[in-house]
């Protein structure tokens, strides 16, 4: 997801995607550690996504 299409949303829906996001990093890191994962770059995807999410909710602190 890009910031730009983050910026666009609502806080609300920002809140609500990031619980979203980390219970999928939570399942991917369980599938990860059972050697069931197919593609560890998801992690690295989930937890960018993340990040994003939580610098557009700072920024709209200030």
């Amino acid at each position: 997801m890009k910031i730009k299409e983050l910026r666009d949303i609502g806080s609300e829906e920002l809140r609500q995607k990031d619980r979203e996001l980390r219970e999928e990093l939570f399942r991917l890191r369980l599938r990860h550690r059972s050697g069931q994962l197919e593609t560890p770059s998801a992690l690295k995807k989930i937890r960018r996504d993340i990040a994003r999410i939580k610098t557009v909710l700072r920024e709209r602190e200030v």
